[in-house]
């Protein structure tokens, strides 16, 4: 049967085949040098012989018609629109194939292919309103400058580098943990129609696969890949980004961090990278430097990137609960009624005022974050 496909097809069926991960499969090519019909085809004694590969994956891959569906897998692509890149197609990420294990192919949503140098802007799903915000400058302000902007579009700090792409009307692309039939999180819908539209959105993973703990390191390999550099913005020390940080350093690509509080959690992966050896970058310019790619003459916003809240009217007790946030703290109602020796009623009350002013915004654990400083 494996006689009657082409070699796209072979790969598509390889690819989906969820007994065979990517190391074994380029072993397996290698064996039949590059032919992925003649690893369809093979003999289970040839196929045994290769390293790692055991009984079970021999009866996959001579049985492999019983695991993974072609001619339903190629109707939902036409249906949806999305195409599979081999990994020696001339669309597939140019740096991406340079890399050791690079994915055999990429199902790939949007007619964007990646023209530019590409750099990943990732960090923690529990961002802070002050890591959503820098993620969102250093997207812009990179697209402006003709990178394209690679993330997870996972919540928090990678929905903020992709929507930032897209404000400032560049190109980003999303790497999903799981199939392009699946959105996750599925409140980012929107947000998965408009890159698909502006960029692109693309995964390894066949239809149905779900994201569970092994396709998110799979995930971070490709994003890692991808790029010349990853800034990650937001990060505890075992958080996600780290795995992408640790592969980008494995594959010589440039590591970034984005300094933060002592005090907080979200920035300690950063800070232990910045001790590691990662770059510390506090605006766009260190990181042309970096890269040595020369800035167009033009203004640049420099940190602090916050919003001025001068203009907007404010109390004398909501501007001494204000203060309460200098630097970035992140507050609850009890320590800001200490801290203003002011009585818990008024500071709640006073609170929600600033909340209805758009200028804090409650956390999920109950504290609060000041939006603009």
């Amino acid at each position: 049967m494996a006689a009657t496909l082409n070699h796209r097809q072979a790969l598509l069926v390889l690819n989906g085949l969820q007994h065979v991960g990517p190391v074994m499969l380029r072993r397996l090519l290698e064996a039949f040098e590059g032919d992925p019909v003649a690893v369809l085809s093979g003999q289970r004694e040839k196929l045994s012989q290769v390293k790692g590969v055991g009984d079970k994956a021999v009866s996959v891959l001579t049985n492999w018609s019983a695991h993974f569906d072609l001619s339903k897998e190629i109707e939902r692509m036409k249906a949806s629109g999305i195409r599979f890149i081999a990994q020696t197609d001339e669309a597939f990420p140019p740096m991406l194939q340079e890399t050791y294990d690079p994915p055999i192919g990429l199902y790939w949503k949007g007619n964007y292919n990646v023209d530019r140098p590409c750099v990943a802007i990732i960090g923690t799903r529990r961002s802070t309103l002050y890591g959503q915000n820098v993620a969102r400058k250093f997207a812009s302000e990179l697209s402006r400058l003709g990178f394209c902007i690679v993330s997870g579009m996972a919540r928090g700090t990678d929905t903020a580098a992709h929507e930032g792409a897209l404000e400032a009307g560049g190109k980003t692309v999303a790497v999903m943990g799981c199939g392009l039939d699946i959105v996750y999180p599925p409140e980012n819908l929107d947000l998965y129609k408009r890159i698909a539209v502006e960029g692109a959105v693309v995964s390894e993973f066949p239809f149905g696969r779900r994201a569970d703990r092994q396709t998110f390191p799979m995930r971070n390999r490709v994003v890692a890949g991808m790029c010349e550099a990853v800034i990650v913005v937001e990060s505890d020390v075992a958080g996600g980004s780290m795995i992408t940080a640790r592969f980008a350093g494995e594959q010589g690509r440039q590591i970034m961090a984005i300094p933060g509080r002592i005090d907080q959690a979200s920035s300690a992966g950063c800070h232990q990278l910045i001790r590691d050896g990662a770059m510390m970058v506090t605006s766009v310019d260190d990181v042309l430097e970096e890269l040595r790619y020369a800035r167009p003459t033009q203004t640049e916003a420099e940190l602090p990137l916050e919003a001025s809240t001068s203009a907007v009217e404010l109390s004398s007790l909501e501007r001494e609960v204000l203060d309460c946030f200098t630097g970035g703290e992140l507050c609850q109602s009890d320590q800001i009624s200490q801290q203003t020796n002011r009585l818990p009623a008024e500071v709640s009350a006073t609170l929600m005022g600033l909340e209805i002013k758009r200028l804090i915004v409650k956390r999920a654990d109950g504290r609060f974050e000041a939006r603009s400083f």
